[in-house]
């Protein structure tokens, strides 16, 4: 058999596995031995599982996952999601479309503290669905502004995808970071607009609430200022050089358990269910890290880049086209996949080409996570629409599909603005190199 008869077989596998239960870190895992096995040797498919997972998870890059993983558990039990839809919530939701867009904007926060899409959508579909079925919102409206707020979490930094883009490529984790604010302020000002035009065609779907005074305003900004300056403080470091993504991890995770203990909402059990959460949580992103890493060399060994990378040269390909043909890809995968084990899989097989075509790799890498972000709210099977079912049961799923419709475009024109204009997320990469 040919490369693309084997690479067809091989990603098969790891698709058919997935749908008799198997996870997916075990199916790249199994798959990838399996054809090493069978090209190669028994004996070689032995050592590299013996090897490969001790060098994969003894990188030291790789601490800055249980460092922002733990700060992220820290702030959800200081249950400071709460706190920020509320402020959010006096400052906008007096507004038609108000609620939805404090959604957003408390999404942005908490998302740019946990670092993970479902964790975010899950935790905001707690506190926004009711709030806005109090006050009248559409339904498939309200649940589709939490969904899509939660897509921010791959994205705005601190990000575990970035970092395992980061460590898969080789590319500079704290430039990647950088490199997620603006896209991630553009992809919140996107969303308030789609909002409001939203609003304004239908003002059903979205009614104001009443208006907050300025010590509510007050009370819910002195709550909240700590953990938003400890934000802040992370970023800064890292744009100025002061600290590593590794020592921004640790500084991140004792500002978020000073801030826990500040508002008395962790207990000495609390602290050590955190501790045991943050462990399963790291030991299951190693999992799918090194079934990720040995699918990836068993993609190589077949020769499934060079084979990609001559069909594009041969058929006269350009760098856009390309692009696009990477943008439709992922799209179809993320029906079946959630956005971790897309990135994994696929960027091995990608990077080597985009990069050979002249795509600078920080660029790349956001691209990437936002094209993931939009598969996660994509029809027939957005995970996030799903997560959100899972944690409010009643929901339609019939009703989140139209009314997120108006968030998926304006996903498309931040894809297609950042395809246009690159400076858009190589601005203050530059800036702080």
């Amino acid at each position: 058999m040919g490369v693309w008869e084997i690479a067809l077989l091989s990603f098969g596998g790891v698709f058919a596995l997935m749908m008799v239960g198997i996870p997916i870190a075990i199916s790249m895992l199994l798959i990838g031995l399996s054809g090493i096995w069978l090209t190669i040797s028994e004996r070689t498919a032995m050592g590299m599982i013996g090897q490969l997972p001790i060098n994969a998870t003894m990188s030291y890059e790789l601490s800055v996952l249980p460092m922002f993983i733990l700060m992220g558990v820290f702030v959800t039990r200081a249950r400071m999601s709460e706190d920020l839809y509320r402020l959010c919530h006096g400052f906008v939701g007096h507004m038609r479309g108000g609620l939805a867009a404090a959604t957003i904007l408390a999404c942005g926060g908490f998302a740019a503290l946990s670092g993970s899409s479902i964790a975010t959508a899950a935790t905001m579909a707690k506190v926004a669905v009711p709030e806005m079925r109090r006050y009248g919102y559409a339904e498939g409206f309200a649940a589709s502004a939490v969904a899509a707020g939660g897509t921010l979490g791959i994205l705005i930094p601190p990000s575990v995808i970035l970092v395992l883009y980061g460590i898969a490529t080789g590319t500079d984790i704290g430039l990647l970071f950088i490199a997620g604010v603006v896209p991630g302020i553009l992809a919140i000002a996107l969303y308030l607009v789609a909002i409001r035009i939203a609003a304004q065609l239908d003002a059903s779907c979205a009614p104001a609430a009443p208006r907050a005074d300025w010590a509510v305003r007050m009370h819910y900004m002195r709550s909240v200022g700590p953990i938003l300056l400890l934000f802040l403080a992370i970023i800064g470091g890292l744009y100025k050089g002061v600290f590593t993504p590794t020592e921004a991890g640790g500084v991140g995770a004792t500002g978020a358990l000073a801030f826990a203990l500040w508002r008395r909402a962790l207990s000495l059990s609390g602290f050590v269910d955190a501790l045991l959460e943050t462990v399963l949580t790291t030991a299951s992103l190693f999992l799918v890290l090194i079934g990720a890493l040995v699918f990836s060399n068993y993609m190589n060994l077949i020769g499934l880049p060079k084979a990609l990378s001559d069909l594009i040269i041969s058929g006269g390909f350009g760098p856009m086209q390309v692009i696009l043909m990477i943008l439709l890809i992922y799209l179809v995968l993320g029906m079946f996949m959630e956005s971790l084990s897309m990135i994994l899989l696929t960027i091995p097989i990608f990077f080597p080409i985009v990069t050979a075509m002249g795509f600078d790799p920080i660029w790349f890498g956001i691209f990437a996570v936002m094209v993931t972000e939009l598969s996660l709210i994509t029809p027939p099977v957005g995970l996030n629409l799903f997560v959100i079912k899972s944690v409010v049961p009643d929901l339609s799923v019939g009703q989140m599909y139209r009314g997120i419709l108006p968030f998926v475009l304006a996903d498309v024109a931040r894809i297609v603005l950042i395809i246009l204009f690159p400076a858009i997320v190589m601005f203050l990469p530059l800036l702080a190199q």
